[in-house]
């Protein structure tokens, strides 16, 4: 197509910054990512194409704050709020001012379509692109309200399950999916996870409670505020203090603590 493809005409049609516009379009008509009301902050947001989906979804009620070390031009014509900062998403000052611009109610959504500079030698570019993913999902983890969303990009290689297994611990639904509008030579994937879980409990804490039946594998159970705590050496009606050794999205380990 005279050096261009489709989407890339595509969005000089429709006044999309970027042709990966629509691979987000493309991801929030799959699983329904975006809702009217949100707030959405896009890391790495420089043209701005993912921006401007996102502003369209979520409204007058809805916010949208873009990061990048680019500056990103204002988006005119949307009724949603609209707000930049321009920073490296590692640094923790610019951390610290994408919370401040979310407000403090939490983000419903962080999303990242971030790429490293491409050096051409695959393993390195694979490597660097999970390194900027993980930077995307610890920041996902410290603005996220409970039942956010996260979706990042990341190129296919030895490291990617590994990633994939580290969100799926955070989220209840995590997908590995690749839009249409990826070019058909690229390795890139997207993580789209899902309904971010806080757990009431955090690993080295010292609980006192009551063993209140059996897990598959012979484990106590004990609830903490509705949260399921897999208690080794207890027995139902047990009444035992325990040290949390290791927490999920929707269960944790424990101990029980010698005196």
């Amino acid at each position: 197509m005279s050096g261009k493809d489709h989407y890339y005409n595509k969005a000089k049609q429709q006044g999309y910054r970027a042709r990966s516009a629509y691979k987000l379009k493309q991801l929030d008509r799959e699983v329904d990512l975006l809702t009217d009301g949100m707030t959405v902050v896009d890391l790495g947001a420089a043209p701005g194409g993912w921006m401007q989906v996102a502003a369209e979804e979520v409204g007058a009620r809805g916010r949208v704050v873009g990061v990048d070390l680019q500056r990103i031009d204002y988006l005119d014509g949307y009724d949603a709020e609209v707000e930049t900062v321009k920073g490296d998403m590692t640094d923790e000052d610019t951390r610290d001012d994408i919370k401040r611009a979310a407000g403090p109610g939490g983000v419903d959504i962080v999303v990242s379509d971030m790429a490293p500079n491409m050096t051409g030698e695959y393993s390195l570019d694979h490597a660097r692109s999970v390194y900027l993913a993980r930077q995307a999902f610890e920041t996902a983890q410290e603005v996220l309200k409970e039942g956010g969303h996260f979706v990042a990009k990341v190129f296919d290689g030895q490291d990617f399950r590994g990633f994939v297994d580290d969100v799926e611990e955070e989220f209840n639904y995590v997908r590995v999916m690749s839009p249409d509008a990826s070019r058909e030579s690229s390795s890139e994937l997207y993580v789209v996870a899902k309904s971010k879980l806080d757990a009431p409990v955090s690993e080295g804490d010292v609980l006192d409670v009551e063993i209140v039946g059996e897990g598959d594998e012979g484990d106590g159970i004990a609830k903490v505020d509705g949260y399921t705590l897999f208690v080794s050496d207890a027995s139902e009606g047990d009444e035992v203090t325990v040290e949390v050794e290791d927490v999920k999205p929707n269960f944790g380990f424990a101990s029980v603590r010698e005196e």
